[in-house]
């Protein structure tokens, strides 16, 4: 008997059709002699909805309420999971983030977890309970509901299954696995049978919407056997895994994109020792992340630099900003939204020259500037006007050979067994 801790995603619970067939589901992996544990993201667009009506009501509604607001979705569908469950003859019992043991940092709407105690969980699988968790959600130590921000569930379900050692952690979406490109756009993307956790973690992090960053951390740092595979067929999976197998001719593994880009440029600063770091240090102390950082040449004593962040942190990194101007005196600062960054992943790129070189050379052919470029030793990023997106993404594509014959199914019954 093996235990495995399954997730299903918002398309997958959409409607209570797709409900009672993700139940179906998970009472065949039970009568495989499997133990399950089960995480749920909120129904399909619910948590839109719910951020809709908020703002409704208020603009800025307090980071608190929303994670009060927030976790309902993820309520909802793991109750009538449980119901369609038990209506199959099968026990399940439901659980919150925080009666699943979840413990977080006091920070809402992207909180860490900094400890899971999962006694609750392991006393209903010794009573051959099927535990349905709702995903993203947790509470910190003095009794406050917090979330894990957008694709938490994700984490939940891999953090759950390390802290309960489950032989498997299955995420289950609407497409059958991972692939070489978003099949949205790329209709013949390379479907990859395996990819690293290095790679995984890049895509993840540049855009790639299959899995929640910090799963994949919690999945390599634990060493989970994660799954990523179809809620709506029975086809293979894609592997994340340690150490994969370098597929003949192919350096990229993939081609991820982010359409969240925002681009703030601080000009005419005195370029002294410490101006980098009192600016981003100050970022970070209000919790804004930092992408890509690029400083021009100095010219008369006086530096340029640009870097990226959110879209939805633009705002209030300008803020921060103007509030440094009577410290840090500069001349202007600046800020573009209608940029996307695209990037290169791949385990081959340490040892094959000119990938990046390839990258700027196949969307400069599609008449599109660079704004920006970022490196590592497995991928290169570049930011460009965001109108450009599609095109940019097929012709990288077919450039680094990742087109295939077959056409890429997404969502929808098929396959059914």
């Amino acid at each position: 008997m093996s235990l495995y801790v399954m997730k299903f995603g918002g398309s997958s619970v959409g409607d209570t059709e797709r409900m009672k067939r993700v139940a179906r589901r998970i009472v065949e992996k039970q009568d495989e002699g499997h133990q399950c544990v089960v995480v749920v993201s909120a129904m399909g667009d619910t948590t839109d909805d719910l951020i809709d009506q908020a703002k409704l009501l208020n603009p800025e509604p307090p980071a608190r309420e929303m994670d009060m607001l927030m976790t309902t979705g993820e309520q909802i569908s793991m109750s009538l999971l449980s119901m369609a469950i038990n209506q199959l003859g099968r026990s399940a019992v439901s659980l919150t983030g925080w009666q699943a043991g979840f413990r977080t940092e006091p920070v809402h709407g992207k909180a860490r977890i900094t400890n899971i105690l999962p006694e609750r969980v392991l006393s209903a699988l010794k009573e051959n309970h099927i535990i349905i968790v709702a995903g993203f959600q947790g509470m910190t130590e003095d009794g406050e509901i917090t979330t894990f921000g957008r694709g938490g569930s994700d984490t939940t379900a891999v953090a759950l299954a390390a802290a309960i050692e489950a032989d498997v952690c299955e995420i289950y979406t609407d497409v059958d696995g991972i692939y070489s490109t978003d099949p949205r756009i790329v209709k013949c993307a390379r479907k990859l049978t395996e990819i690293s956790y290095d790679e995984m973690l890049e895509l993840a992090n540049l855009g790639a919407a299959v899995l929640h960053p910090r799963a994949v951390e919690y999945a390599k740092h634990h060493k989970v056997h994660l799954v990523v595979r179809s809620s709506f067929n029975y086809n293979e999976g894609t592997a994340v895994k340690e150490e994969t197998s370098v597929e003949q001719g192919v350096v990229v593994s993939g081609i991820a994109y982010d359409k969240n880009v925002a681009r703030i440029s601080i000009l005419g600063v005195e370029d002294i020792p410490g101006v980098l770091a009192q600016v981003f240090g100050t970022l970070a102390e209000a919790s804004i992340n930092v992408d890509i950082i690029v400083q021009s040449g100095v010219q008369d004593g006086k530096a340029d630099f640009s870097f990226t962040t959110s879209l939805s942190e633009c705002d209030h990194a300008l803020e921060v900003i103007h509030g440094l101007k009577a410290k840090l005196p500069y001349r202007d600062v600046t800020s573009e939204r209608n940029l996307v960054k695209v990037s290169i992943v791949g385990a081959g790129m340490i040892s094959h020259p000119g990938v990046a070189a390839q990258m700027f050379d196949v969307i400069s052919k599609q008449g599109v500037s660079i704004k920006m470029v970022s490196t590592s030793e497995i991928k290169t990023s570049c930011v460009i006007e965001n109108a450009n997106l599609e095109q940019v993404v097929k012709a990288l594509h077919t450039a680094y050979n990742l087109d295939t014959d077959v056409q890429v199914f997404v969502g929808g019954p098929q396959d059914r067994r």
